[in-house]
């Protein structure tokens, strides 16, 4: 296809587009001169079609295939559920994705928060908020490329004068200090934190905008009164800021949460989940797509799925009982 059928190709899906939003406001003009004033149902209508067309019925077929064999075709009861809590490759699938859960939230948000009472009232605020908040604008698989130059390594002999220069930021800084240069991304267990400070990287900006917005949002009154009664800076943090931000903190640490478990773009682009740094996500694409076994595959999404209801629940009840006070 070239150019042109390209260009054609995106004016027609444009022309097709306008012609059925303004076919529905037509419908929707002609309903209101007949007296019916209840019109959100033909917005809302389109909108729960296409929920159950996209969301539900691909999510209940998800369900179904993982009670199936290899090829979709055989019920074998449970047994793709029993393979991955069984499995040794699934089982280190299974900790890492604990892994990340446990280490990215909390560090990304401690590194957010630290950064946003830094920051907070500082001269070049802004500046140094839109530094941080950078790696935001960067895609995962842009921000992996540019962590797996970081952590490129080259052969390296201690006994040899000439050694080629390291191409790696941080191997570079580790032999100017003396060391020998580390093939990060191979060594299991530790190449999975190496992964997991590329989540950090990113999500400290979101984590560092929105408790600083949750931190300005304290009343100066509260703040004031503490500051007469001789509260010390720690104290201040403790009883003051903590408390006050607690919703926002559990909020932050959710959303980064969610994302953890369904890291792919960075295991994918950095190792391919290959050296012990497989997840969930990854593995769940590898068995469908890669291993031709769609039963096992939907069975690891389906365990996505049950793994992201909690925090999503659990997210929503912090949110409206922040909302109640």
């Amino acid at each position: 296809m070239n150019y042109a059928d390209k260009l054609g190709l995106m004016v027609a899906s444009l022309v097709l587009f306008a012609a059925v939003i303004g076919a529905v406001l037509l419908v929707v003009s002609f309903v209101e001169r007949r007296g019916t004033k209840r019109v959100a149902w033909y917005f809302v209508g389109p909108t729960v079609l296409l929920v159950l067309v996209g969301l539900i019925y691909p999510a209940l077929r998800t369900i179904w295939t993982s009670f199936q064999d290899a090829n979709g075709t055989k019920f074998v009861g449970i047994d793709n559920y029993t393979t991955i809590f069984t499995s040794s490759d699934d089982l280190i699938v299974l900790r890492n994705t604990v892994l990340w859960v446990l280490v990215a939230p909390v560090v990304a948000t401690l590194v957010g928060l630290v950064y946003a009472l830094v920051v907070d009232g500082a001269r070049g605020e802004a500046f140094a908020k839109a530094l941080i908040f950078l790696p935001m604008a960067i895609s995962f698989v842009g921000a992996s490329i540019i962590w797996k130059f970081m952590y490129e390594y080259r052969f390296y002999d201690p006994s040899v004068q000439n050694n080629p220069a390291q191409i790696g930021l941080v191997n570079q800084v580790i032999v100017w200090l003396g060391g020998t240069p580390q093939q990060f991304l191979i060594n299991s267990p530790w190449n999975n934190l190496f992964l997991i400070v590329v989540m950090i990287w990113i999500q400290a900006g979101f984590a560092m905008t929105i408790l600083s917005a949750a931190i300005k949002a304290i009343p100066s009154d509260m703040v004031e009164a503490a500051r007469l009664d001789g509260v010390s800076t720690w104290g201040m943090f403790r009883f003051i800021t903590v408390p006050s931000i607690r919703p926002t903190l559990v909020v932050v640490l959710t959303t980064i949460a969610i994302g953890c478990l369904k890291v792919f773009d960075i295991v994918r682009t950095m190792t391919g989940g290959n050296y012990g740094t497989s997840v969930v996500a990854n593995e769940f694409f590898d068995q469908s797509f890669s291993a031709g076994n769609v039963g096992l595959g939907a069975a690891l999404a389906v365990l996505l799925f049950v793994l992201v209801i909690p925090i999503v629940v659990y997210n929503v009840r912090t949110l409206r009982k922040a909302e109640q006070r």
